[in-house]
């Protein structure tokens, strides 16, 4: 089985910097940053590095302008170009049953004109590669039989998942007839409908002869690549589209695998309007039951994850800004689970320190993916530390104590008790009463905060809420920071307490004094005595 790339290091990142020199607050992104992200994480279930799609997609527009195709038409190609594949990420399950490695079946695919012996010779190598030899033997046996009904049932999944999609994140209403063609070829060889020539649309022909030939040029060359092109011409790709490609390979791949892509497909991306906050939830909402489809283990997953760590968010008092951000977080947090194999996700024996390592890296993943969008920083950062722990004993960066910030902490609570809710290939999901003592087990070792783990749980109706109010709208974890200021401690003296960060025990004081109407300690004390709050010994919530 050929090793997939990711094109990341498998060393874990350090603490030091969570995504890099792209990640900047701007202005909201629009739905192409947004896509265009999305495609960095189907480079990764495709078994590519990431901005394969994008560099497919360059190419794709270039072999288009030389084809002298309308500006309609390449804004149609561009979207070919990058999401041909999309649906491939939710029949990850499924293909994984039949092959082992769903990543490495994929990565092989590109490799071979994929029809008739060559293509039924690539499934049989990879049917149960991972079984004993005689239990292999059967697998094989028993796949020769039903691979033609299994291979069309797996497509039509594949069209189908990529025409919702595209429909979920608005694009054209013509997007999903096009997308339905990703595995058809000229010949008529392909699925599911068996089209041939013409009759798949112009943009899908020229995506599909991008995507493979930036594979063969980035690993083999540009002789590699024009040679693979010739030898698939008028079998899986249009003999006109081929020829053009062969005859100017060279000035159509010019510098191609030197530039950034990033930038350089944005630029020649169709124009849109930066995305409103309710177009911008839509489309995140949607990636996120999109990525949650990596397994039937995890459906609705990312929503739950969202809904509960913005009432969380709220319960705490924290901001409308830091509860947006939090939801969105929620539902974009498990995107780099595309870029590890479901032999991995769906393992129901213990896993191996490799495969251990390999699934750890996922939250840095979509820390990376979404940390290219302008504007989606604090979502990229929250979404990168969901996995880590106030003891270090987290991933993928062991960072701990004050480096987590309140919110991280949240969304951490949040998707623990929601994953413990869900059942798992190697344990049934737990009752509300097992997941909650699941939570507190994890505060008392010291890897959750206590205080918002309950949070958590009120917000999931599995403790009640304090029966007293605060006064002026104070929550409980303002209510500890107010006695440590009542108690003369400054900003940092709060934060080494609560183990919290400096700046986010500032934010506390700040929203105290403005919900209290108070300047300083003194006022703050006397409205604390006046109202009964006054506790210097313990800095608890009131329940």
């Amino acid at each position: 089985m050929a090793e997939q790339s990711s094109g990341i290091s498998h060393q874990p990142p350090t603490a030091s910097g969570p995504a890099g020199p792209s990640l900047r607050n701007t202005a909201a992104p629009s739905r192409p940053e947004i896509l265009a992200a999305l495609s960095l994480a189907i480079d990764l279930g495709l078994g590519q590095p990431m901005e394969h799609m994008l560099r497919a997609t360059l190419l794709g527009l270039r072999i288009a302008e030389l084809m002298g195709v309308d500006q309609a038409g390449r804004g149609r190609i561009y979207y070919a170009n990058l999401l041909a594949w999309i649906g491939c990420h939710a029949d990850s399950f499924e293909l994984a049953a039949l092959f082992g490695d769903d990543i490495g079946f994929r990565s092989d695919y590109y490799l071979l004109d994929a029809h008739g012996l060559p293509m039924l010779s690539l499934m049989l190598r990879h049917t149960g590669a991972e079984l004993p030899r005689w239990q292999r033997a059967v697998r094989r046996s028993e796949f020769a039989a039903t691979a033609n009904t299994a291979v069309k049932s797996l497509i039509r999944s594949h069209c189908t998942s990529a025409g919702q999609l595209a429909n979920r994140v608005g694009l054209d209403h013509g997007m999903p007839a096009i997308l339905n063609n990703s595995f058809e070829r000229w010949d008529g060889k392909g699925l599911p409908a068996g089209k041939s020539g013409v009759q798949i649309p112009l943009e899908m022909r020229i995506a599909q002869l991008a995507d493979t030939a930036e594979v063969f040029l980035r690993t083999a060359g540009l002789e590699a690549a024009t040679a693979t092109v010739a030898d698939r011409r008028g079998t899986q790709f249009d003999p006109a589209v081929a020829d053009l490609f062969c005859a100017r390979a060279k000035e159509l791949t010019a510098g191609l695998l030197e530039l950034d892509p990033w930038p350089a497909a944005l630029a020649a991306a169709p124009h849109d309007a930066p995305l409103t906050d309710a177009e911008l939830d839509a489309v995140l909402a949607a990636i996120g039951d999109f990525a949650d489809l990596k397994s039937p283990f995890t459906a609705g997953h990312s929503r739950a994850v969202a809904s509960l760590a913005a009432a969380t968010a709220g319960e705490c008092g924290l901001t409308a800004a830091e509860q947006q951000a939090l939801r969105r977080a929620g539902w974009t947090h498990d995107l780099g689970r595309m870029g590890v194999s479901n032999a991995i996700w769906d393992k129901k024996s213990a896993l191996s320190a490799v495969d251990r390592e390999r699934l750890q890296m996922y939250p840095y993943l979509s820390e990376r993916i979404l940390g290219r969008v302008p504007g989606m920083r604090k979502v990229a950062e929250l979404a990168g530390a969901h996995h880590e722990r106030l003891d270090g004993s987290g991933y993928p960066r062991g960072i701990s104590g004050a480096d987590l910030s309140t919110s991280h902490r949240i969304l951490a609570a949040a998707d623990a008790y929601q994953t413990y809710l869900e059942p798992r290939p190697h344990r049934p999901g737990m009752t509300p009463l097992q997941a909650q003592l699941r939570l507190r087990e994890e505060v008392r070792c010291g890897r959750l905060d206590g205080h918002l783990a309950d949070a958590v749980l009120v917000a999931a109706g599995q403790r009640q809420a304090p029966r007293r109010s605060l006064p002026a709208g104070l929550t409980s974890r303002e209510l500890e920071v107010l006695r440590l200021l009542c108690q003369g401690m400054n900003n940092k003296g709060i934060a080494e307490s609560l183990v919290i960060a400096p700046k986010t025990a500032r934010n506390h004081v700040e929203h105290i004094y403005q919900k209290i109407g108070a300047g300083n300690r003194v006022a703050a004390t006397l409205f604390a005595l006046d109202n009964g709050l006054w506790e210097r010994t313990g800095s608890r919530p009131l329940r």
